[in-house]
Formats: structure tokens, C-alpha cells, sequence
């Protein structure tokens, strides 16, 4: 019998973060489900994982910390001894501000996170799926925004321009290991109905924004989680370096 592969989700416990975990988990995958402080909610999400027969573990970890990082992926090497897939999700928003409102640490945080935490996560899986370093291959999902295309004016520019550069990071590392058996995609959601618009004083963003996005309403986690599960399996051999609105055509 094929040993499941492993994938580990960056701020797995909460929004789209829980929707890939889970439909990874009956997509056959194991899961290292992955939270910063809320033990309670990815506790939540690998009971309902083990409740459905799947195999998942949380792992406690901060992005915004190289030496979180490091036992982030520790662990999921003890729990299953092995990678193939990574979804960098975790990632944050800030109060609504004008940029020439914006404090150097509010910046240095928001980069921290949302960019150099992604691009150490994906130099750990590569050093554990790249051919070049004995693995077998695997594929990269990194969670961008279609905020990167519309530069988020008077809320915040900073998560915009974070989300950019996770575009140009997926379009480069692509190219970088597409020689190796590793596959580097993003997904840029639009407005989705998640927590995250409350962490950035906005809880009703999504419903109030209805009538600007052509399909006229919010979407879902769990359409976001489809299409990283898409690129995520074996349907997407052939997609690396592609960058997928989920946006309800925003």
C-alpha cells in the first residue's frame, strides 16, 4: 500500500488555512496543521481530521521566527519522515491605515511574516523535496491576494505590496526548481468570508464589499481550499510557476 504523502500547512488552524488541512486530509493526504497561538482551534481541525480517518498532527510554530521554522518542520519530520507538499498560508493584516500613517514596525512585522517567513518555509521544503537534495519532489502552494493587483489604497498598502512579492517569489522559485521534481504555484484569493477581515478592524469587509466583486458575493474558504488542492495533486503536473485568482472575478 502507497504511504500517504505529507503536507504541511502554514497557519492551518483557522480560515482557509482549516479548509486545506481538512480536504487535504479526505484527498488522502497526512497533515502537519500548523498555528501560532490558538492551540485550541488546530486541535479542532486534527480531531475532525482523525474523526474522519485521516492522519494529522498540529505542530506550534511562528513564521515570523527562523527558529520556529526550524521545529515547525523538525516535527513534521519526527511525526511522519517525510514532505511533499507545503501551503504557505499563515499570514497577517494590519489595522487600516494610510501608508504615511504606518510605523517601521507595523512594516518590518507585516514583511517578517507574510514574505520571509513564506520564503524560509519553501527553502525548508526544498531542502527536503528537491531531487538536487535526495528527495523525491513535491509541490509548493504559497497563499497570495488579488490585493497584490489592486494595491489595497487607504486600508493597507503593505499587505498589498507583501502579497506581490509572494508572486514574484512563486514565479522565480519555480523557475529555480523546476529542474528538481518541485512544483511552485500560488492562489490569490479575492474577498473571502474569513476571520481575517476582523484581525484587521474590518469584520464586515466581506459583506460590505459584495456589490463591488462581479459574481456580486463573498467567497468561501472552502473554494479557495479547491484550488489548492488542485495544485496541490497529481491533475497539476504540469502547472508550476502559475499564479490562480479565486476572486469571484475581482
Amino acid at each position: 500500500m502507497r504511504e500517504a504523502p505529507v503536507v504541511l500547512v502554514t497557519g492551518g488552524s483557522r480560515g482557509i488555512g482549516a479548509a486545506v488541512c481538512l480536504g487535504a486530509a479526505k484527498a488522502g493526504w497526512s497533515v502537519a496543521v500548523n498555528y501560532a497561538s490558538n492551540a485550541q482551534a488546530a486541535d479542532a481541525v486534527v480531531a475532525a481530521i482523525r474523526q474522519g480517518g485521516g492522519s494529522a498532527i498540529a505542530v506550534r510554530g511562528d513564521v515570523g521566527s527562523d527558529t520556529d521554522i526550524k521545529s515547525i518542520f523538525a516535527a513534521v519530520d519526527k511525526a511522519f519522515g517525510r514532505l511533499d507538499g507545503l501551503v504557505n498560508n499563515a499570514g497577517i493584516v494590519g489595522p487600516t491605515q494610510r501608508v504615511d500613517e504606518m510605523s517601521v514596525e507595523r512594516l518590518e512585522r507585516m514583511f517578517r511574516i507574510n514574505v520571509t517567513g513564506s520564503i524560509l518555509c519553501a527553502g525548508e521544503a526544498v531542502r527536503r523535496m528537491s531531487t538536487r537534495h535526495g528527495g523525491k519532489g513535491g509541490v509548493i502552494v504559497n497563499i497570495s491576494s488579488v490585493a497584490a493587483e489592486l494595491g489595497s489604497p487607504a486600508q493597507y498598502v503593505d499587505y498589498a505590496a507583501s502579497k506581490g512579492a509572494i508572486d514574484t517569489f512563486t514565479i522565480g522559485l519555480a523557475r529555480e526548481v523546476a529542474t528538481e521534481g518541485v512544483r511552485v504555484n500560488a492562489v490569490r484569493p479575492g474577498i473571502i468570508d474569513t476571520e481575517i477581515h476582523a484581525s484587521g478592524g474590518l469584520p464586515d469587509r466581506a459583506r460590505d464589499l459584495a456589490s463591488t466583486i462581479p459574481v456580486q458575493r463573498p467567497g468561501t474558504a472552502e473554494e479557495v481550499a479547491d484550488a489548492v488542492l488542485y495544485l496541490l495533486s497529481d491533475k497539476a503536473t504540469y502547472v508550476t510557476g502559475a499564479i490562480l485568482n479565486v476572486s469571484g472575478g475581482r
